[in-house]
C-alpha cells in the first residue's frame, strides 16, 4: 500500500447563498488534493493523510469530522489549544470565476511544525512514500518553520521518497516577489514532481511559454513536470520526454475552485 501525506492548510469557507445569507463549508488546495486522491484510489491501494493544524473549537471539530468522512487519515492533524482555523469568503462571477477575501494570520495551521511536537511531526513525514505540498503550504509558515520543512523534504528526496510540489502562487501571501521566487525555486529544486500553473509561472518568473517553464523546472532537478494552462493543453515533461494533453472541457462551469488541485 502506498502512503501519501498532503501538507498544508484548510480553512472555513463562506460563500454567498442569496438574500444576504452565507453558506459555510471548508476548502484549501492541499485538502482538495488529499480528498481527490482518497476518492480516486481504492483503500487497499493507498493511505492518504492530511498534515495541518486545527484549534480546539467546534468549527475545528467540524472540519476534522468532514475530512474523516472522506476517508482521509487525520492522525497528523495537530489540535492546538486556544487556536482557530483560518477563514475565507468568496464571490462568484457570471463565468464561475471566484474572488477571495481571507482571515488567516492567526490560523492554527501556521503552527503545525512549531515546537517539539512540530519537530516530531516533521520527522514522521519520513513514514510516507510521497509527500505533497504547495506554495501556500510554505507561505503561511513562519520563516524558521518553512526552512525546517524544506530541509526535511530535501532529506526525504535524498532518501528515495517522492516529493510533489504545486507552486500555487498567491501574491498577497508573500511580502515581496523576490522572497516568493527564491522560496519557490528552492522548493521546486527538491521536488521529484512539480505541478505549476503557467499563469503563475509567467507572473513570478516571466516565462514566455509553457515550454520555458518545463525547461526551467526540469533543469532544477524535477523528474516530472506538468504545466497546467487553463483550457489550453497541459504540457508534460517526464524522464526528459515532452508531450501535451488536452484537458477535459466543461461546457458550462459552475465553479472553478479546486480545478488546478485535481
Amino acid at each position: 500500500m502506498k502512503t501519501i501525506a498532503s501538507v498544508g492548510e484548510c480553512m472555513i469557507e463562506l460563500s454567498e447563498a442569496g438574500q444576504g445569507l452565507m453558506r459555510r463549508g471548508f476548502g484549501g488546495d492541499t485538502l482538495n488534493t488529499a480528498v481527490y486522491l482518497r476518492r480516486e484510489l481504492a483503500p487497499a491501494e493507498a493511505r492518504v493523510a492530511y498534515v495541518t493544524g486545527l484549534g480546539d473549537d467546534p468549527y475545528s471539530d467540524e472540519l476534522l469530522a468532514g475530512w474523516q468522512a472522506e476517508g482521509v487519515d487525520t492522525s497528523e492533524v495537530a489540535r492546538l489549544q486556544g487556536r482557530l482555523p483560518g477563514l475565507y469568503a468568496i464571490r462568484t462571477d457570471a463565468n464561475g470565476e471566484r474572488s477571495f477575501a481571507y482571515w488567516r494570520s492567526e490560523a492554527a495551521a501556521r503552527s503545525v511544525f512549531a515546537g517539539s511536537e512540530g519537530s516530531a511531526r516533521l520527522e514522521r513525514l519520513g513514514n510516507y512514500d510521497l509527500v505533497y505540498f504547495s506554495g501556500i503550504s510554505l507561505a503561511i509558515l513562519p520563516a524558521a518553520d518553512r526552512d525546517r520543512l524544506l530541509v526535511r523534504l530535501a532529506a526525504l528526496r535524498d532518501g528515495g521518497r517522492q516529493i510533489a510540489f504545486d507552486p500555487n502562487f498567491r501574491p498577497r501571501l508573500w511580502p515581496d516577489l523576490d522572497e516568493a521566487r527564491a522560496t519557490m525555486t528552492r522548493a521546486a529544486g527538491l521536488a521529484t514532481i512539480v505541478l505549476p500553473s503557467f499563469a503563475d509561472e509567467q507572473t513570478l518568473f516571466g516565462d514566455s511559454e509553457p515550454e520555458a517553464t518545463l525547461d526551467r523546472l526540469h533543469a532544477l532537478g524535477a523528474l516530472e513536470v506538468i504545466v497546467k494552462d487553463g483550457e489550453a493543453p497541459m504540457h508534460f515533461r517526464v524522464d526528459g520526454e515532452s508531450f501535451e494533453a488536452l484537458p477535459v472541457r466543461v461546457a458550462d462551469p459552475v465553479d472553478t475552485t479546486g480545478a488546478g488541485d485535481s
